[in-house]
């Protein structure tokens, strides 16, 4: 047990170290492909914190022996996208709203591109409505529409690519963290950092997730609770650590980005995967976790869609997350 919490602690500051790394060497490899903020947030940051969530997805649908063990990567492809909704987007609120005065900003107020995130979420909303619409029916060809998930994803990166309205140096850029004292480092220094930094990001997250499984085996917790509600946190760990590092450095911009851009990767390869394997039906504690998840992107819409957005106002979203683990607690204790 000793042992269980000291890997958990460690693995856990490993992730948040590591993301330090990565953020820094993200901006910069952004900065190298003249990529604007918005693009380097919600493609490349993306894109490689969400690889170790796809990857548990892959091997528990492809390689699991069992249909429970299968349903592990189903459960995975819906909790990501809730935690992200709600936890993520909570935590970029209070990290903002506590940091205003050390950001000198006279108020709270979220600085965004207002309305392309709120295209950004119905975007989400339309491809996750079909997702939870297929696992709620069976029919033999619901294997194929798994391709439409994967094209469906790179039309959204082809987008997001061409229709970037911020401009490379719209956000200021720290110094390299591998070649501090060099203003321009080459390419080559850019992506060993990233890489290594994202390689130590998939085996801390993994790790975090095994001794968070042992705990809760440790404190006899149902396993449905230790999968629908824990794991999904701990695997999405590395965009939330992501956010509150950009929170903290004023790239509120970059932070959304990459919550949103994760939350489509959540939203498309994960499922698309599942549909080629399994059989893609959810019991009660996945139809409302979707519910849940719909909620708080139409809540996330219409706040984006107002034009003006202030960081309390993403604190409450959080306690959604609060609800859904309320119910799975209640469902499989009362069973």
């Amino acid at each position: 047990m000793l042992l269980t919490c000291f890997l958990f602690l460690v693995s856990a500051g490993a992730i948040y170290f590591a993301c330090e790394y990565f953020v820094n060497g993200v901006e910069w490899f952004g900065r190298k492909l003249n990529l604007g903020a918005t693009t380097t947030g919600t493609v490349l940051a993306a894109f490689g914190t969400a690889l170790p969530e796809s990857a548990v997805t892959f091997v528990a649908v492809i390689f699991g022996k069992t249909p429970e063990a299968r349903d592990i990567g189903v459960g995975a492809a819906l909790g990501g996208p809730l935690v992200l909704a709600t936890i993520a987007y909570s935590v970029v609120g209070f990290a903002l709203y506590a940091g205003r005065k050390r950001l000198n900003r006279a108020d709270s107020r979220v600085r965004v591109d207002n309305r392309r995130l709120a295209r950004d979420q119905s975007w989400f909303l339309g491809i996750f409505v079909v997702k939870i619409g297929l696992g709620l029916v069976a029919f033999a060809w619901k294997p194929w529409l798994g391709v439409l998930f994967l094209l469906a994803y790179a039309f959204y990166v082809w987008r997001e690519m061409r229709d970037d309205t911020s401009a490379p140096e719209d956000e200021e850029l720290e110094p390299l963290i591998f070649r501090r004292n060099d203003p321009n480092p080459a390419m080559r220094w850019v992506a060993l950092q990233t890489g290594l930094a994202l390689v130590v990001i998939a085996v801390a997250s993994r790790t975090f997730v095994w001794q968070l499984e042992a705990l809760g085996h440790f404190f006899q917790l149902s396993p449905h609770i230790v999968a629908l509600v824990l794991s999904p946190v701990a695997t999405e760990l590395p965009e939330t650590v992501n956010a509150l590092i950009w929170v903290r450095q004023g790239k509120e911009r970059l932070a959304l980005a990459n919550i949103s851009g994760a939350m489509m990767i959540q939203a498309t390869i994960p499922s698309s995967l599942a549909l080629f394997a399994t059989p893609w039906l959810f019991d009660t504690p996945l139809v409302v976790a979707g519910a849940i998840t719909g909620l708080a992107v139409v809540a996330l819409w219409a706040m984006f869609r107002r034009g003006s957005v202030e960081a309390r106002w993403l604190m409450p979203i959080g306690a959604l997350y609060g609800v859904f683990a309320v119910f799975v607690g209640w469902y499989f204790g009362s069973r």
